[in-house]
């Protein structure tokens, strides 16, 4: 199973085009300090060929141009075989409108997802009317579930999903079991297994035991500190209020994620003020010296 960090960013971008907060402005300085990053999104394959992308974000024209693909025969090629939904946020999803032109795409998405989706943000009935959608029902927990192309062609691959503390998009009129969930994507023929949690509020000994079986985890790395943006004078609410747990702290996930003996872990879904971003910081230095990486795109890894 190859898996691909397409974008590693959180919503906005990095550095965030309306943004000169200190890591920003080192970001366009001097870049090789401080990379660019795109949107959060993953992709992955078992074959090479039928890449499924974990959520769907604005950035997706320009992350799919990172994929290894053959040149097809005819003028038409779609390396995407569906994307799997994590939740209904809008840096998580409106890629999927973006990839109307493949004109048909399958969507695997709990029904508290597929309804924000529908009533809400509306992004299904408008990538409806230039493409078909078949949405797969995810169970809010549970699995697996095999991950099948747009034919009905088995991948090899199936995804576990479970409830992770957070709450459902700040547009969304109801708040039902699902919006927010982590997912394990296992590969099988080899077993191989790897843990995507993009947005998480809480980090319990019963998650830390799940992601642990795992080969990889890619874990949510949004801020490094509770009152990041109170502090930078951008917002008036913490990190856990956003329903992201920091990285630094007793009880952040730096310290938690350390603990894991078995699976590499990595950040992902990264805010454009955590200073983890730049290079050189001590933040950078405390998360290696952990054991764990900063996630930026086009990390690969197989497992």
């Amino acid at each position: 199973m190859q898996i691909v960090l397409l974008g590693t960013a959180a919503g906005g971008g990095f550095p965030q085009w309306n943004c000169w907060c200190p890591t920003c402005r080192v970001a366009r300085k001097d870049p090789g300090k401080a990379r660019p990053r795109t949107q959060s999104s993953v992709a992955v394959t078992a074959d090479g060929e039928r890449w499924f992308l974990l959520n769907a974000s604005p950035d997706v024209r320009e992350q799919l141009a990172s994929l290894s693909v053959h040149a097809p025969d005819g003028n038409r090629h779609v390396p995407v075989a569906g994307v799997v939904a994590t939740d209904a946020e809008l840096d998580h999803t409106l890629g999927i409108v973006l990839l109307r032109e493949g004109r048909r795409l399958r969507l695997y998405a709990t029904c508290a997802v597929r309804r924000v989706l529908e009533e809400d943000s509306r992004l299904l009935p408008v990538t409806r009317a230039f493409a078909a959608v078949d949405v797969v029902e995810l169970p809010a927990a549970g699995g697996p579930v095999s991950l099948d192309g747009t034919n009905g062609e088995a991948s090899g691959l199936t995804v576990e999903t479970f409830t992770v503390p957070a709450g459902p998009p700040r547009f969304a009129s109801t708040a039902l079991p699902g919006h927010t969930i982590g997912l394990v994507l296992r590969d099988a023929s080899t077993g191989g297994a790897f843990a995507f949690v993009p947005g998480c509020g809480g980090l319990d000994e019963s998650l830390l035991a799940r992601i642990e079986k795992t080969n990889l985890v890619l874990f949510d790395g949004t801020f490094w500190t509770d009152d990041e943006l109170i502090e930078l004078g951008i917002s008036d609410r913490t990190a856990r209020q956003m329903d992201h747990l920091p990285v630094s702290g007793p009880d952040g996930s730096l310290n938690r994620l350390s603990r894991l003996e078995g699976p590499r872990r990595v950040y992902t879904h990264i805010n454009n003020t955590n200073p983890m971003l730049i290079e050189d910081s001590p933040e950078h230095a405390a998360v290696e010296r952990a054991g764990l990486l900063v996630g930026r795109d086009g990390m690969r890894f197989e497992v």
